[in-house]
């Protein structure tokens, strides 16, 4: 029990660290976010009304009211949160930025940005919030430091919806979830994170203005794509086709001197040998080991003057070479 209460004294002495975003010049909601920091840890359900039931001397509307009306700075904490996370977890050549969403079941329609969306946390389309979460990683070592709420048009498309719920003006446009994800990475830059790339999953991988403008930053980057994009193994060198004739508007649209093939179709042409085992990480059951095929490829988006010259990896598993990743 000592040992316990220990960690539980020396996660109080950290949060601690934040007290001073919770004070104002006239007033503190300090212990209400001591309070809640313990009913988070302690109970069951993630509300108020049942933290009230395990913290002593909390009372659930109080605790709603100070930290929902009190103009402490969420935006300050988190930035803290960052700073903490960069100094164990920063500034070296296996840090990484994570970016992924989260998906909040939920009953009724009250919460900001509830709606039936894509809840992943179920695996289906389902009454919830969805948030896009930045985590600051090194090897196994992984700690969030950055979100944001995602609105469905549903909210922001109803301005008074939104007033009601107190989203502030300059928060109701419609951002889509790789906007949000941007939002964080370009932040983290500026607060001084230091992460070597930035990782994420298909759905962020198969939006290419997102990698785009990830390319366009400097920023290295690693994610899951689809099966389907088209990729060219050489320079397609975009450019305007002469006219065919005299008569009639000349073309004005790039076209490629290249026929562009779908990942999974080039992925069947390279013989056996191309692919070469890589070991992944150790797992459960003893070395994850994939094989894997690599190209220098480029991608057009149909409107560049250049294609993006990106390398392509292709991964399969051993037992399973038809099933390409």
């Amino acid at each position: 029990m000592g040992l316990l209460a220990g960690i539980g004294q020396r996660f109080m002495d950290f949060s601690n660290r934040f007290s001073g975003y919770f004070r104002q010049r006239t007033r503190t909601v300090e212990t209400a976010a001591q309070q809640y920091v313990r009913g988070l840890l302690q109970a069951e359900t993630k509300n108020m009304e049942r933290m009230e039931e395990v913290i002593p001397d909390a009372d659930h509307q109080a605790l709603q009211h100070r930290l929902s009306e009190s103009a402490w700075s969420e935006r300050a904490v988190l930035d803290q949160v960052a700073q903490e996370a960069n100094r164990l977890l920063g500034g070296h050549e296996d840090s990484a930025l994570l970016m992924d969403e989260s998906g909040f079941p939920k009953k009724g329609t009250p919460s900001v940005g509830v709606g039936r969306q894509w809840c992943g946390q179920l695996g289906k389309v389902e009454n919830s919030q969805v948030g896009v979460f930045a985590a600051l990683s090194r090897g196994t070592d992984v700690t969030l430091i950055d979100e944001r709420l995602f609105l469905p048009d549903a909210w922001t498309t109803k301005a008074a919806r939104c007033q009601a719920a107190g989203i502030p003006k300059a928060q109701q446009g419609f951002l889509r979830k790789t906007d949000l994800a941007l939002a964080m990475i370009t932040h983290a830059r500026q607060q001084g994170i230091g992460f070597a790339g930035v990782g994420f999953d298909g759905f962020y991988g198969n939006d290419p203005a997102f990698l785009r403008a990830l390319d366009a930053q400097g920023e290295v980057f690693v994610g899951d794509i689809h099966r389907d994009p088209r990729i060219d193994l050489d320079d397609p060198q975009p450019l305007v086709p002469p006219p065919a004739s005299p008569r009639g508007r000349p073309p004005t649209a790039l076209q490629t001197q290249t026929l562009a093939l779908r990942i999974d179709h080039w992925a069947q042409q390279p013989p056996a040998t191309a692919w070469q085992p890589v070991t992944l990480r150790e797992g459960t059951k003893g070395p994850l080991r994939v094989e894997i095929l690599h190209q220098r490829v480029g991608l057009w988006d149909g409107e560049e003057a250049q294609a993006r010259p990106w390398h392509l990896i292709v991964r399969r598993e051993i037992d399973t070479p038809t099933e390409i990743k």
